[in-house]
C-alpha cells in the first residue's frame, strides 16, 4: 500500500453486482460464512512493520488474532481500526494476507467490500510479490486494487508501482474513480491480470488498464506470483495528510467475500 497522487479521474455512479465469470474458474475463496477469527488456513496477520510505520508513517499497531480488530460474524469479515492505547500506539487495526496460503500468477481477483470513512482512515485491498525476485520495493511490483482515503470521501483509487513507475519518483500510474456512496454501499473491486495487461474493475466497469510494455521487469515485474492483502491503516503519508479525526472510530472495512479465479482452458 503506497502513497498515490491522483493521475486521472473516472466517474462511476450506482452499484451493480459483477455477474460474468464464465471465462474463469474459481480456485480460492473465503465467503465468511462462519464466526470468529478469520480462517487461519487462508489468512495471516502481518505485523512485521509495526516498529517502522510500514514505510508510510502510519499510526496504527497491527494486531494478531485479536477479535476486536478482525472478526467474522457469519456473513462478513470486519477489519476494524480502534482509537485505543496499545503497546505504545494510539490506534490498533489488522492487516491480513494470503501469503503462502494463496499466491497466484495471473487471474481474476475480486473482493466485495464497503470501505470506512472519516479523516485519517486509509483502507486498502492490494497485492505484493511473494518472493521479491526483482528486489526490494518497488522493483518487484505492487498492485493496488482499491485504496480509499477518508478525507476524500467520494473517490476510490487503483494503481500500480514498479521500478520505473512509483510514487517515490512521482511516476506512479493509476486512476481515481468518483463513487460518492463508496462508504455506504458494497462494491466489487477486482483485477483481471493477464500476461499482457492488468485490467481494474469496480463492479462491471473497467476503470483502468496497465499494459505490459515488454521492456522488462523495471516496467513490468508482474510475471511472478503475488498474494492478497486487506488492511485498514490510520494516518500515514497519504491517509494522514489532513490529520486524524478521533471521533470516527471504530472504523471498519466490511468484506462480503474474496474470490480468485484462473482462466478456463478451452
Amino acid at each position: 500500500m503506497a502513497f498515490l497522487m491522483l493521475v486521472s479521474l473516472t466517474i462511476l455512479m450506482g452499484s451493480c453486482q459483477y455477474g460474468n465469470t464464465t471465462d474463469w474458474k474459481l480456485v480460492w475463496s473465503d465467503e465468511f460464512n462462519y464466526e470468529g477469527l478469520p480462517d487461519p488456513s487462508k489468512w495471516n496477520y502481518d505485523t512485521v512493520g509495526n516498529a517502522y510505520g510500514w514505510g508510510n508513517r502510519e499510526l496504527q499497531f497491527y494486531t494478531t488474532a485479536r477479535d476486536s480488530n478482525a472478526f467474522v460474524d457469519g456473513k462478513y469479515l470486519h477489519i476494524r481500526a480502534l482509537n485505543e492505547l496499545f503497546k505504545g500506539f494510539n490506534y490498533t487495526s489488522a492487516r491480513l494476507t494470503t501469503k503462502e496460503k494463496g499466491d497466484w500468477l495471473y487471474g481474476r481477483m475480486e473482493v466485495r467490500a464497503k470501505v470506512p470513512g472519516g479523516r485519517g482512515i486509509w483502507p486498502a485491498i492490494w497485492m505484493l510479490p511473494t518472493d521479491w525476485e526483482y528486489g526490494r520495493w518497488p522493483h518487484s511490483g505492487e498492485i493496488d486494487i482499491m485504496e480509499h482515503v477518508g478525507y476524500d470521501p467520494d473517490s476510490i483509487f487503483a494503481t500500480v508501482h514498479t521500478g520505473a513507475f512509483n510514487h517515490g519518483i512521482n511516476t506512479q500510474v493509476g486512476v481515481g474513480t468518483y463513487i460518492p456512496d463508496c462508504e455506504d454501499e458494497f462494491y466489487v473491486y477486482a483485477i483481471e491480470w493477464e500476461e499482457d495487461r492488468i485490467d481494474f474493475y469496480i463492479d462491471d466497469s473497467l476503470v483502468f488498464t496497465f499494459n505490459n510494455s515488454d521492456k522488462g521487469p523495471d516496467e513490468w515485474p508482474f510475471d511472478k506470483r503475488f498474494h492478497l492483502i486487506l488492511n485498514v491503516a490510520v494516518g500515514g503519508n497519504w491517509g494522514g495528510v489532513h490529520g486524524v479525526d478521533d471521533s470516527i472510530f471504530p472504523a471498519s472495512m466490511v468484506v462480503d467475500y474474496v474470490r480468485v479465479y484462473t482462466r478456463n482452458v478451452k
